[in-house]
């Protein structure tokens, strides 16, 4: 019996009028039969639970079991994106069968396999809070597999050229009979390329591909952030025997800022400023990372965690328009080295107080009081 003739139902051993609870039980009582892990090394068991299970995935969904039964597994081969002749989206259970049997039971085919892109690579960049704030244009050098001068990726020595693989005769696969079903595997001769090489390039060994230290450009734009990722398309590695080449990612971490911390485009920043600034008000000057000095006035009377904001004078927005804000939290720092006269004038200020001019520690008191005394 060939592969594409096995019938669901004959794999799940169930008549073709069962219902979804007798196929649930036929299903889990050869799945545990077949398991691998209870049949270790047996590659006929393997494939059958494979195949009870593409069945049983089939049967157990009422419109993939109704388009199988009218029209058998062509419901699940035809060409056109998957589509089922009802209209049915069955492309995933030709995708299974494809794995399973090989490419006659699942409608696809061609010479060998298609060619594998390059693998995508990771680099980690560090920048400061300034770069990221102006941007900058920077070197970095990445050690990657690029295409072969020697062979243009061919992998064959210049004069020489690939041939169709003898064994596999240019398929890329091999079949064996176990049993009831046909196996397909790579080919073990051209590891699924379905050409081999006559002379292998010695440069690279034969796999059109070598080793080497790049210099590339990024530019980074302003406004990034820790986590930000750059493409650099087509930087990766190279793919082999010629594939396309995968991608290059720029990973950006910014290093803590001595004076600002950062919260989306926004910059923090904790200033201390004198008592005598805080009771009576007045300015203090920050510069910028923008380069600028930002004049920040002072209300009187401001208390310590008190936050002020300047729009405009924080970070780029990345990739678009406008900058976040500047918030400039106050710390009032109490004096701890005083002059003789200064400890005069404050004591004769305390003499004049009333409790009026700190009504936040008058008010707690009361509080106090009133708790106490009921």
């Amino acid at each position: 019996m060939s592969t594409m003739e096995i019938d669901f139902y004959q794999l799940l051993e169930v008549s073709r009028d069962a219902d979804g609870a007798t196929i649930k039980s036929a299903y889990r009582k050869l799945a545990m039969k077949y398991h691998p892990d209870r049949n270790p090394g047996d590659q006929e068991c393997e494939a059958r639970f494979k195949a009870i299970s593409v069945a049983y995935d089939c049967l157990k969904d009422p419109q993939k079991r109704a388009a199988y039964d009218r029209y058998g597994h062509a419901a699940f081969t035809q060409s056109g994106g998957g589509q089922g002749r009802g209209g049915q989206d069955f492309g995933d259970i030709g995708d299974i069968f494809e794995t399973i049997f090989g490419s006659a039971f699942g409608g696809g085919g061609g010479r060998g396999t298609r060619a594998r892109r390059g693998a995508d690579l990771r680099y980690d960049l560090e920048i400061g809070l300034e770069d990221a704030f102006h941007g900058k244009s920077t070197e970095i050098k990445v050690e990657v597999s690029v295409g072969c001068d020697i062979c243009d990726g061919t992998g064959a020595e210049p004069g020489t050229s690939r041939r169709g693989c003898p064994t596999c005769h240019g398929h890329g696969k091999v079949r064996a009979q176990q049993g009831l079903f046909v196996i397909e595997r790579p080919c073990p001769t051209c590891h699924g390329r379905g050409e081999v090489i006559e002379k292998p390039c010695r440069a690279c060994r034969g796999e059109g591909r070598i080793d080497k230290v790049q210099e590339l450009q990024v530019d980074i734009p302003p406004g990034v952030d820790s986590g930000t990722r750059i493409r650099l398309t087509g930087k990766g590695e190279a793919g082999p025997m010629g594939a396309p080449p995968g991608d290059l990612y720029i990973f950006i971490h910014v290093k803590a800022h001595p004076v600002f911390q950062r919260e989306g485009t926004a910059l923090f920043s904790r200033v201390p400023v004198s008592f005598t600034t805080a009771a009576l008000g007045g300015e203090i000057e920050i510069p910028g990372l923008d380069g600028e000095t930002h004049v920040i006035t002072i209300p009187a009377g401001i208390q310590s965690g008190k936050q002020l904001r300047k729009r405009g004078a924080g970070m780029p927005v990345l990739q678009g328009r406008g900058r976040g804000d500047l918030v400039t939290e106050i710390m009032v720092e109490t004096p701890t080295r005083l002059s003789a006269r200064q400890r005069e004038l404050l004591r004769e200020f305390q003499e004049t107080e009333t409790g009026e001019e700190c009504p936040e520690s008058r008010g707690f008191f009361d509080r106090l009081k009133d708790a106490f005394t009921g």
